[in-house]
């Protein structure tokens, strides 16, 4: 059973001792001791409002109103999300769940909410940090569940492309592939409760840091049933015939339709791993290094730059002590890698890397291909990295339940831009932090690398001052000042509004800048002609925020 509230399952919901855990520790490292654990809400006090319309008897049988569905459904995961969730505010659930078990049944959906008005907001994995499933959208509205409209159709082999539902999750992709000794080497930190309809709405990322990692770079095409009709692209491997439809659907975030399945380019499971871990005192070099790197045709499928903060948080052991840290690693299913790394680590001293050669790990057995979550073949670093970006959802609802302010955003910008970006970044989030009551932390990491840029991801850990208690509702407010000063100064850096995390609701009025007012326009007349009657999640994307 998911959590009503939290990142994961019910089970794993953050414990009262869990909290003071965290509390101990932040007390520790910050000197705060004023964060006081507390209970979510439980479903059975919530007081949702009633269902402002009913489902038709022919849609009855894949409907549920039912009190912790509607409130599963009402918000995705980011930090505004799970502090209104565990406070037991729910202002705008869906009406009603339906949960669609073919094509068919979708074009049903989308023909009934489109003659009474009813909004339809697609449901994958429910893990949208961006307000991209929340059904505020002024009137009524039903959020369709894909969970059973899910699996693997088929497989070619000879193609190496596999065609998966679209409410498949991520563990089930693997397990689905890995008989046939495949994967589709796409891990997003949401893997567990992600599905491959959400990661191609979204335009979803993976954590490898060069080289394919966002879904586009694996969608062969796709099928999606929009209120117009059906819409379902070719298979090809590339294609120069005019715009590309998948790349219209790709991102498209539920407002032109809904995807019900695709064609995904697969590839063999890694037999060959290779890693180590590089410190840096300066984090000038350590970026240095990463752009050497990124230009360097080497292409490591992990190149991951925390900086010192992120690396303390992290628990992270630094090579020559403290101070920035970089994870290098390279993974394959043909040949050792021991060369590629030896070159990568090489490259990093150039720029005053210390490296760790204990923490070296270079696997080398193609008999027997690693699992993906095992930990063979990882040095010290990369695994403790890799375990706190797994548990850091976990962590994040514990702290939240502790009344601290805790959230992530991403961007994207050109290496020629990127100093000036992160020093404006640091300094406009520490001012809107000061100017909202908050007091608190800003760390960083770089999660992917290309020849021209680089990708910053940025963690703000704050708690509210003054001389009472903030509610829930308060912390959320002075958040939302934060994130507001944030995509500002990105807008003005000419920066993306977001990496991997997509648009939504909260990414709206920095996209609406960031995108050309004929490019608007030319996509608001695209969702005119395949959802006329404006049903498909509204507010995203397209038309009023």
């Amino acid at each position: 059973m998911r959590s009503h509230w939290a990142w994961g399952r019910a089970a794993d919901e953050p414990t009262i001792a869990d909290q003071d855990g965290l509390a101990a520790m932040l007390h520790r490292r910050l000197g705060w001791d004023d964060l006081t654990p507390s209970a979510a809400v439980p479903v059975r006090d919530l007081a949702l409002p009633r269902p402002r319309v009913a489902v038709p008897g022919s849609l009855a049988g894949m409907a549920s109103t039912d009190v912790r569905d509607r409130a599963q459904h009402a918000y995705g995961r980011s930090y505004r999300d799970v502090a209104r969730a565990h406070a037991g505010r729910f202002d705008h659930p869906p009406d009603a769940v339906l949960r669609p078990s073919s094509r068919t049944e979708v074009a049903s959906i989308l023909g009934w909410a489109g003659d009474v008005d009813v909004a339809v907001i697609p449901y994958g994995g429910g893990s949208s940090v961006c307000g991209g499933v929340e059904p505020d959208v002024g009137g009524p509205a039903v959020s369709v569940d894909l969970e059973a409209l899910s699996g693997l159709l088929e497989l070619n082999t000879t193609d190496r492309a596999a065609h998966f539902a679209a409410g498949t999750y991520g563990p089930a992709v693997n397990e689905a592939l890995r008989p046939h000794g495949l994967t589709l080497r796409h891990f997003p930190q949401s893997l567990e409760f992600s599905t491959v309809g959400g990661w191609v709405a979204t335009r979803a990322g993976g954590h490898f840091a060069t080289g394919p990692t966002h879904i586009d770079d694996f969608v062969e095409s796709i099928t999606m049933e929009t209120p117009a009709g059906p819409w379902e692209s070719r298979r090809l491997p590339g294609s120069g015939a005019g715009p590309s439809p998948d790349r219209l659907v790709l991102g498209s975030e539920g407002s032109l339709g809904i995807i019900c399945d695709a064609w995904l380019r697969v590839q063999p499971r890694p037999a060959y791993r290779a890693s180590a871990s590089v410190g840096f005192a300066a984090m000038t070099d350590a970026v240095d290094a990463l752009r050497a790197l990124a230009q360097s045709g080497l292409w490591p499928s992990n190149c991951r730059l925390l900086d010192p903060v992120e690396a303390l948080l992290a628990s992270t052991d630094v090579p020559g002590g403290t101070g920035a840290v970089l994870i290098v690693g390279f993974e394959g299913a043909d040949h050792p890698l021991d060369q590629p790394l030896h070159r990568a680590l090489a490259l990093c001293r150039d720029f005053s890397g210390v490296v760790d050669d204990e923490g070296v790990s270079i696997r080398h057995d193609p008999a027997v291909p690693d699992a993906e979550g095992a930990s063979s073949g990882r040095a010290g670093a990369e695994e403790a990295w890799r375990s706190s970006f797994l548990r850091a959802p976990y962590r994040r609802d514990a702290l939240i339940a502790l009344g601290a302010v805790i959230e992530t955003f991403e961007t994207a910008c050109l290496w020629s831009r990127f100093a000036e970006t992160d020093a404006a970044l640091r300094a406009g989030l520490q001012a809107a932090m000061a100017e909202a009551g908050l007091d608190g932390i800003v760390s960083m990491r770089i999660t992917h690398a290309y020849p021209d840029g680089l990708a910053p991801y940025y963690t703000v850990l704050a708690r509210p001052i003054g001389d009472r208690p903030t509610s829930a509702s308060e912390r959320v407010d002075r958040w939302d000042m934060v994130k507001a000063a944030s995509m500002e100064v990105i807008d003005a850096q000419r920066a993306t509004a977001t990496h991997h995390h997509a648009v939504g609701r909260d990414h709206r009025p920095a996209y609406d800048r960031q995108r050309p007012q004929l490019f608007a326009a030319a996509l608001a007349a695209v969702k005119g002609r395949l959802d006329p009657n404006g049903v498909m999640n509204p507010g995203v994307l397209i038309g009023p925020a």
